[in-house]
């Protein structure tokens, strides 16, 4: 499979990005943005206001150096300017991602179908009722058709027809993909193209708002929203500047009142106040904060995940429910008949040509592999939908998710195959009784983790079909992974509860959930919420919808129906459903990635008082000297050209994200402290002292 993602298939280049994440860097300090981030905000004021002093102490007003101002106010701009670029960097990788979104879009043409077309099964509608328009000019509800080698003008729901359509404009895998009417593949997207055979699709969404316009959006950060967590830290860190400036303030009258009253020293400056303001403040953080909330998303569409929002992903990182389908994800995907049981005397060969026309008109893999099945091993001739001799007229039934069978009926013939506990209710319903050998079978598949289907003739049991199901490997050390993060998994199927058990047992899950109706895994959301917890699922079908509606974090497949894509606030373009537990992890790392910077940034200002403090008020109160435990001699531009330079050491890693690891919620807080807490006091010690000693390696200290 190709690796190609959303990320890598655009043409702007990396000095593209680069070059117009720089001229960004610039705009953004228009003060109308900057107050959008106050701690910066603050900042870009400050910077204002020293350049102001810096003038005024060239033209020799006052008694401050204009070399030492200048370098402040240099500084300063040189902090904002590169908070800025953090964030343009951050948002010029999506902005690529949307350009070549947008180079996708194009205005087609499309076969319109009257809005009174009635589908007819294999039938191809007729051409001369189709009406060629301009893709534009179809609305929702329209009904259009398209043919081998058409492009799908809009997005749509398939009414009819089965075809081979290349998504790899979306997707980036070159492999083309099924779709078809019907089933929980029935979404097809605009930009895309049909290989094979023929679809009519019904509109789902108007000029404007398809799936196409909705990705852009999202990727240029049009809508993104902040967080509950990333409000609540822009609220600390407003707070704790409003505090510096209040003390800062504050210190100005001390300084003022003590040379007053002693009648020696001088008064702290304004620029010393704005420097001391700027370092003690939190700007490490506050000017990297959006760039990590816009790098996660960016993790996101890395991964082909596209999120309603930031909020989703930061739920991702706090779930402690994940709420797994077992075909797709747990299992391979597609189970196989691997055998045929017959039951109370009935012959095998009567048997496989049951289960062969009950399977004629179903789709499914598993459908499909019974009736190869019954060709390969019990020497069945092939049939076709239709053509069955001795049954010209056949009425097929399809699997319905509450009925949980299907068949065909045909000369007063009723067959069906389906679930062993929904075939043994249609059998009593029907005055058969269940018989102890067909216990027994259903019981020996369930126990070995296969899926029995049983299959009837008329209301009598023949026998079961044996589906077989394939663990992946390598889950049961990802579920152990999840477990030791105290995330609890949840297996969801429709099988029985002893092939849900088999399944869960060697799998590794926590807990299954089987028989699962639309209203069990509703319910069964909702009863975790109450408790408290934070639940993640996926799904791809119109049922899936209320369940993915419900939950904290919802993933549908794109390939699965609109109402599930609707539902959902991630839409996973690979349609891979492992790919929960990669959000989850992608969802952790932002929240660690958060938490690390933000420890970092408060635990640093402490070497930030030992170096300015002590010479902001020497002049003021000259006791202060022993407190210069660093024997700094340009204190104040060290400690402003340290603040500057360390958010340019740590755009990468607000970028990348934080290294994650599986751990638990106290092994995660006690690295964060180790490494970010006491990391963050003693880096600044070293390279506020480093600086200066490079000032004073060149005659300035």
């Amino acid at each position: 499979m190709s690796d190609t993602r959303l990320h890598s298939r655009h043409t702007t280049s990396s000095k593209e990005i680069y070059a117009s994440a720089s001229r960004e860097a610039f705009t953004k300090l228009d003060p109308q943005l900057m107050i959008k981030n106050p701690v910066m905000f603050v900042v870009e004021v400050g910077s204002a206001l020293t350049t102001i002093f810096w003038i005024l102490a060239v033209f020799k007003v006052g008694d401050e150096s204009a070399w030492f101002v200048g370098m402040v106010s240099f500084w300063l701009w040189f902090t904002v300017i590169f908070a800025n670029f953090a964030e343009a960097l951050a948002e010029g990788r999506g902005k690529a991602q949307a350009q070549a979104l947008r180079q996708m879009r194009q205005d087609t043409q499309a076969n319109r179908l009257p809005n009174h077309y009635k589908p007819v099964l294999n039938v191809t509608p007729e051409e001369s009722i189709c009406k060629n328009i301009s893709s534009s000019e179809l609305r929702k509800d329209d009904l259009f058709y398209v043919a081998a080698g058409g492009i799908i003008p809009v997005d749509g729901e398939i009414i009819q027809g089965i075809a081979s359509v290349n998504e790899s404009a979306i997707t980036g895998e070159s492999a083309p993909v099924i779709r078809e009417a019907g089933g929980d593949r029935s979404a097809v997207t605009g930009g895309t193209t049909v290989l094979s055979d023929w679809l009519v699709v019904r509109v789902t969404a108007n000029p404007g708002e398809g799936f196409l316009d909705k990705m852009i959006s999202l990727i240029e950060g049009a809508k993104r929203q902040k967080t509950p967590n990333e409000i609540a830290l822009h609220i600390l860190l407003i707070s704790l500047t409003a505090i510096f400036i209040i003390v800062c303030a504050t210190l100005y009258a001390f300084s003022w009142y003590s040379v007053r009253a002693s009648g020696s020293g001088t008064v702290v400056s304004a620029t010393i106040l704005i420097a001391l303001l700027v370092c003690l403040a939190p700007t490490t953080i506050g000017g990297l904060l959006s760039a990590i909330g816009i790098a996660g998303m960016d993790r996101l569409i890395r991964r082909n995940v596209i999120t309603t929002s930031g909020r989703a992903i930061e739920a991702a990182g706090d779930v402690d429910v994940l709420l797994l389908d077992k075909t797709g994800t747990i299992t391979l995907g597609n189970r196989e008949a691997v055998e045929l049981m017959s039951v109370d005397g009935t012959g095998i060969t009567e048997l496989a040509e049951v289960a062969q026309l009950a399977s004629l008109a179903d789709e499914t893999p598993e459908g499909r592999s019974i009736v190869v099945l019954a060709k390969e091993k019990y020497g069945l001739r092939g049939r076709t939908v239709g053509a069955h001799d001795d049954a010209p007229e056949m009425q097929f039934i399809p699997f319905s998710s509450h009925t949980r069978m299907s068949g065909v009926i045909y000369n007063q013939t009723e067959i069906r195959k389906g679930a062993a506990e929904a075939v043994f209710a249609y059998m009593k319903a029907a005055g058969h009784q269940v018989s102890e050998d067909l216990i027994a079978k259903v019981d020996t598949i369930s126990r070995s983790g296969g899926t029995p289907l049983v299959v009837t003739k008329n209301g009598k049991a023949l026998g079961v079909i044996y589906l077989k199901d394939i663990v992946k490997g390598g889950i049961k050390e990802r579920f152990a992974q999840l477990r030791h993060m105290g995330i609890k998994t949840i297996m969801i199927t429709g099988d029985n509860r002893l092939t849900a058990a088999t399944i869960a047992a060697e799998a590794g899950v926590d807990d299954f959930l089987a028989e699962a109706t639309p209203e069990s895994k509703l319910r069964l959301i909702r009863e975790y919420q109450e408790g408290g917890r934070l639940v993640a699922m996926t799904g791809d079908g119109t049922n899936d919808a209320p369940a993915l509606a419900q939950a904290d974090v919802a993933v549908a497949m794109n390939t699965g129906t609109q109402p599930a894509r609707e539902a959902a606030n991630m839409v996973d373009l690979d349609s891979n459903p492992t790919k929960l537990i990669e959000i989850v992890e992608i969802g952790k790392q932002l929240l660690m990635t958060r938490g690390a910077l933000t420890t970092f940034s408060i635990a640093n200002d402490i070497a930030k008082y030992f170096a300015i403090i002590p010479a902001a008020f020497i002049g003021t109160y000259p006791a202060l000297a022993a407190l210069n435990i660093m024997g700094l001699h340009q204190a104040i531009l060290s400690a402003v050209i340290f603040n500057a330079l360390i958010i340019v050491v740590l755009i990468p890693l607000a970028l990348r994200g934080v290294k994650y690891k599986p751990m638990t919620a106290d092994e995660a807080l006690r690295n964060n402290i180790l490494i970010y807490g006491i990391g963050g006091v003693i880096a600044p010690f070293i390279g506020i002292k480093l600086i200066d000693m490079i000032f004073v390696m060149f005659g300035m200290g």
